[in-house]
């Protein structure tokens, strides 16, 4: 059950449309693909299940089988463009989120980020011109901010390869759509939580491992003082921004921040994440050297031009939204929890490069 329900203002508009979601059995491109499937959408989703970003088949067995499933590398385009041929939309929310681990390998993450995306963008110039295009971006690219709140037009200095190649994927897509090749439109997102996060998967953010270390009683770890600012979004806001954005006339070439309803301390997450748990203690502890040289400080996003152009407005207060991502866990634990060992993560000299089809 969501939190919000989902937007009637025209969701009749997505009934019977072809809907493509890359990255569809990660956290996100999950419950967007779930909403579509509600709302009446034929939705396919193309997921190459790489190890360590988060796929999980359990999280689209509510839609199942009422949804296709091309399981591929974006990049690998000849395994799915028929399907590109007859998509009126497409919410691309494929790729790596971890920067830690984009430090540790450059290259695979460039690979995952950028080459992959720029073949998929190819393939969706040749093969579905008129469907619009929704590009998960991330707030990291904006790097350390230089004032706040930051909005669309805060410099972009990202300090991470992760951000700087989901910086290029942004522009990929921004290019496009300024020459008039594809209508792409693209949502930069701040810290995303909710159901269907790879707890499992510490590489992928702190609020996925506050959760878990929630859920289990451990101590949640706070590095430095824990003033740092943040806003956490839930993620049915953030389908709903999606789906609202891939109704909005003429918004070619456009960035929205996305981002939560107020900003909140790193200390009143860990303490709200205590609450629910009942039991984890907090401890505070130094930043470790890898950390600390990718800390950004504070952040929130300013949501003007989304609520402006878009007219929405994040609705989940964190508590509330923290209280029903609890609340899923526990009831399906072991479908997130029965991870022990992670498969060896690909490095991009075993990474196949796969000729684009135009």
């Amino acid at each position: 059950m969501h939190l919000i329900s989902v937007t009637t203002w025209r969701m009749n508009d997505y009934r019977g449309k072809r809907i493509i979601v890359t990255g569809g059995l990660g956290f996100i491109g999950s419950n967007l693909a779930i909403r579509l499937v509600e709302a009446g959408a034929s939705v396919t989703i193309i997921d190459s299940r790489v190890p360590g970003c988060g796929a999980n088949l359990f999280n689209i067995a509510p839609i199942v089988p009422g949804i296709d499933l091309i399981e591929s590398c974006i990049g690998d385009v000849e395994r799915f463009a028929s399907a590109l041929k007859e998509a009126d939309a497409i919410f691309n929310l494929a790729g790596e989120i971890s920067h830690s681990r984009s430090m540790d390998d450059p290259e695979r993450d460039l690979y995952l980020n950028t080459v992959t995306q720029l073949r998929f963008l190819l393939a969706c110039r040749a093969n579905c011109p008129g469907a619009r295009i929704l590009y998960a971006s991330t707030r990291q690219i904006y790097g350390k901010p230089v004032y706040l709140p930051v909005d669309e037009q805060h410099p972009v200095q990202p300090i991470d390869f992760n951000g700087v190649h989901k910086c290029a994927a942004t522009q990929y897509h921004l290019l496009l759509a300024r020459r008039g090749d594809l209508d792409c439109r693209v949502l930069r997102l701040s810290n995303v939580y909710g159901p269907r996060m790879a707890l499992h998967l510490p590489q992928q953010g702190f609020l996925g491992v506050y959760v878990a270390r929630a859920l289990n009683g451990e101590p949640i770890v706070v590095y430095g003082d824990g003033e740092q600012l943040r806003d956490p979004v839930h993620v049915d806001d953030v389908v709903e921004v999606f789906l609202r954005a891939g109704l909005a006339p003429d918004l070619k070439s456009r960035v929205f921040n996305v981002g939560g309803p107020q900003p909140v301390t790193l200390n009143e997450i860990a303490a709200a994440a205590a609450r629910q748990s009942g039991r984890s203690p907090i401890h505070h502890l130094p930043f470790p050297e890898h950390l600390i040289r990718m800390d950004i400080g504070s952040y929130f996003s300013d949501l003007t031009r989304t609520q402006r152009e878009l007219g929405w407005v994040p609705s989940i207060e964190f508590e509330a939204g923290l209280k029903g991502t609890l609340a899923y866990y526990r009831e399906h634990r072991d479908r997130y929890f029965g991870f022990t060992k992670q498969p060896e993560l690909p490095t991009a000299a075993r990474l196949e490069y796969p000729a684009v089809t135009q």
